[in-house]
């Protein structure tokens, strides 16, 4: 539990100022900042194809307008990113047509969703309110290893059968 400015904890007040990583590891500190880098370079990749196969079960295709209002984002943007996708071979794209995703991007927007539903059932089984959940699974998602995936998966089955 994260302290809140201007609120007191006695556990985390007690560590607070104590490192989260052994700073006398500067290779093992280093690695996990890279893979935090890599994360974040597959996340958008990974939030575009997912959403564009929901649009896609949902509407029957996946339309660079939708994107855009689904993300928030302008259409540039989404035209920009689509553009990326389509050269890492995620997705195929036509002018003025809808966006289909290649079996890459199908297999990545399976396996995006899947984490994303591991992590959403988690966090709801443990008592995050709704919304929350929903916000926090977004970011989490993107960052959670396979090991700790599959103890989330175990212990949500744990808590549903008590």
């Amino acid at each position: 539990m994260a302290k809140q400015p201007g609120k007191s904890n006695a556990a985390v007040d007690a560590n607070v100022n104590a490192p989260v990583i052994d700073l006398r590891d500067a290779d093992r500190r280093a690695a996990l900042f890279q893979r935090i880098r890599q994360d974040h370079s597959v996340e958008i990749a990974e939030d575009y194809v997912e959403l564009i196969s929901d649009l896609i079960e949902i509407n029957g295709e996946a339309r660079l307008v939708d994107l855009a209002s689904h993300l928030g984002v302008s259409g540039p943007t989404v035209n920009a990113t689509i553009q990326r996708l389509q050269n890492d071979g995620f997705v195929d794209s036509k002018p003025y047509r809808s966006i289909f995703l290649t079996e890459k991007g199908r297999e990545l927007a399976h396996w995006s969703r899947a984490r994303h539903k591991i992590v959403l059932e988690f966090l709801h089984v443990i008592g995050v309110p709704p919304q929350t959940a929903e916000a926090d699974a977004e970011g989490m998602e993107h960052h959670v290893s396979d090991a700790t995936l599959q103890a989330l998966a175990q212990v949500t089955l744990r808590l549903r059968e008590e």
